[in-house]
């Protein structure tokens, strides 16, 4: 049987499928680990509640902590509270800048606030520049948001502060 403690770090290894530089554990959305007497209890918070990539990262969590010795592996989604990108860690940040992708800049907005926070100046990953525009709301998944570096002219996704 595995420890919560082993468990959070075969977890570390477990890259989000949409994302694969950065792992559930650092993008924030495995809450909760618990140790039982048959094995392990995983608790999750996908990053809306329509996320796509939601059964695949459970399936993700089960076959790795299985694969460590874990015994049976159950895996909940809980909604709430629901995720922010105030979870996400600062080293995972700084590896989706490497990637190419902005991370979610200042805190995400609470309560009756504007549901989406754009900074005034979004620094470009790749030269920088904070001379972007946006091009679209959306990217390659709902929770990024597409712009264009007007100094590199290079395009690149924004992380949404949510």
């Amino acid at each position: 049987m595995l420890t919560e403690t082993r468990a959070w770090e075969v977890l570390e290894a477990v890259p989000d499928p949409e994302i694969p530089v950065i792992s559930v554990t650092e993008l924030g959305i495995v809450r909760e680990v618990v140790a039982t007497a048959a094995g392990l209890h995983v608790v999750v918070t996908p990053t809306y509640s329509g996320c796509p990539a939601t059964e695949v990262i459970a399936q993700s969590i089960r076959d790795a902590l299985v694969a460590a010795g874990g015994g049976d592996v159950t895996v909940e989604t809980r909604l709430a509270p629901a995720w922010t990108t105030d979870w996400i860690t600062e080293p995972a940040k700084e590896k989706l800048r490497a990637y190419g992708i902005a991370p979610p800049g200042g805190d995400a907005p609470v309560g009756p606030q504007p549901i989406r926070f754009v900074p005034k100046k979004l620094a470009c990953p790749r030269c920088g520049s904070t001379d972007s525009v946006r091009l679209s709301e959306f990217g390659s998944t709902a929770c990024k948001a597409l712009y264009r570096c007007r100094s590199c002219l290079e395009p690149f996704e924004y992380f949404k502060p949510i």
